[in-house]
C-alpha cells in the first residue's frame, strides 16, 4: 500500500516536479524573502484554537486525512458554516493571483474534509495576505482530477527515484531553490536526448 502524500507536497509538485523532488526526496531547502514571509503567516494561522462569529466557527491548524485518497496534512483554517458544513481557507503570503498549485492544495484539503465530515464541499477560499483579498475557488471535477493526478505523479517519482529536469521558465524566478537547481545552467545533452525526460537521483 502506498504511503499517504502530504498536502504541501501536492502544491510543490504542481508548481514544479523538480522543486518537489529536491524538497521531499533530496531534502534540499533554502529560504528566500517570499518563503520566510509565507512561513510566518502559516505559523500565525497554525496557532490553533477556534472562535465563533456570526454563526461561523473558525478552526485553526486542523489535522486532515483522507484514507480513500491517501492524503494528509494540516489546514490553515477551516470555517464551519451554521449548518455544520466545512469550508477550507488557505493562507498565501503574496497578492491575489490564480495559481493552479495553490488551488490543487486547497481542493486536496476539501477531499480530506469531505471524508472526515461525510459531505460534499463545493468550494473554499484562498486568503492572499499581501493584498488582503479572499478569493473563492470552486472545486470543479477538473480540479479534483488534478489533485489525484498530482498525487499519482508524486507516487511515480517516489517509485522511480528520478529527478525531473528544470522547468527553466518564469516559475524559476519565484523559487527559493534557484541556486540549488541551476535551471538555466548550460547542459550538454547527447544526440536524441529529451530534456523533459527524468534522470536518476544520485
Amino acid at each position: 500500500m502506498d504511503d499517504p502524500i502530504p498536502l504541501s507536497a501536492l502544491q510543490h509538485f504542481v508548481f514544479c516536479p523538480r522543486q518537489y523532488a529536491l524538497i521531499h526526496i533530496e531534502q534540499v531547502w533554502t529560504e528566500n524573502e517570499q518563503t520566510a514571509r509565507g512561513r510566518g503567516q502559516h505559523e500565525r494561522a497554525h496557532g490553533g484554537g477556534s472562535e465563533e462569529r456570526d454563526g461561523v466557527r473558525t478552526l485553526r491548524a486542523l489535522p486532515l486525512v483522507s484514507r480513500e485518497h491517501g492524503l494528509f496534512g494540516v489546514a490553515d483554517v477551516v470555517e464551519l458554516l451554521p449548518d455544520g458544513s466545512p469550508r477550507p481557507v488557505e493562507y498565501k503570503s503574496g497578492r491575489a493571483k490564480s495559481r493552479l498549485a495553490d488551488e490543487v492544495q486547497l481542493c486536496a484539503q476539501a477531499l480530506c474534509l469531505e471524508e472526515m465530515f461525510s459531505g460534499s464541499i463545493p468550494g473554499g477560499y484562498i486568503y492572499h495576505v499581501a493584498s488582503r483579498k479572499r478569493r473563492e475557488v470552486t472545486f470543479t471535477p477538473e480540479l479534483r482530477a488534478a489533485v489525484l493526478a498530482a498525487r499519482d505523479g508524486i507516487r511515480e517519482l517516489l517509485r522511480s527515484r528520478r529527478l525531473p529536469e528544470p522547468a527553466a521558465d518564469d516559475r524559476c524566478q519565484l523559487c527559493s531553490l534557484y541556486d540549488e537547481c541551476e535551471p538555466f545552467a548550460p547542459r550538454d545533452f547527447p544526440a536524441g536526448y529529451d530534456p523533459f525526460e527524468t534522470r536518476p537521483i544520485p
